[in-house]
């Protein structure tokens, strides 16, 4: 395993990548579920340039989607949910039962806050763009002022 930290408008990011370079996390400060430092591996920024420039495009308002390369390490529930938040588009908003049902699992909407919730990959796999049915903001590994703080920014792009 290797990583880099990146600065960003909602604090440093811990890119993390197995020995092949694949993407396989991206950490917020304080995010619930976060690995332990430990399992990051040896500092390594070299493989990330990519993804670093990918999310500094991001910020800077000139990408609305992300193309690389990820290695998702979940359950197959889960992998499933994260390949369905990447299909959420920029600046748009989905509830967790429109995506249990969009999964064709329409009764799975808490299962589905749980696995987005795991996320490993945050932002890049946009499971800031999952509301409560209300339209309420509900539940975020990385906090809900830093989903806010992410939705008005992309509704203001």
């Amino acid at each position: 395993m290797r990583h880099t930290i990146v600065d960003s408008p909602v604090g440093p990011l811990t890119l993390v990548a197995g020995d092949d370079g694949v993407l396989t996390g991206l950490y917020m400060d304080q995010q619930r579920y976060r690995p332990a430092e430990s399992m990051f591996g040896d500092r390594d920024d070299a493989p990330f340039a990519e993804a670093a420039g990918q999310l500094a495009g991001y910020f800077a308002g000139r990408r609305r989607e992300f193309d690389l390369d990820l290695a998702f390490n979940g359950t197959p529930f889960q992998r499933t949910v994260w390949q369905e938040l990447r299909r959420i588009p920029y600046g748009e908003t989905v509830s967790y039962r429109e995506l249990a049902e969009r999964i064709g699992r329409p009764t799975a909407a808490r299962a589905v806050g749980l696995a987005n919730g795991k996320n490993p990959v945050g932002i890049i796999v946009p499971c800031h763009r999952v509301i409560g049915s209300a339209g309420d903001l509900t539940g975020y590994g990385g906090g809900l002022d830093r989903k806010r703080q992410l939705l008005e920014f992309e509704r203001s792009g």
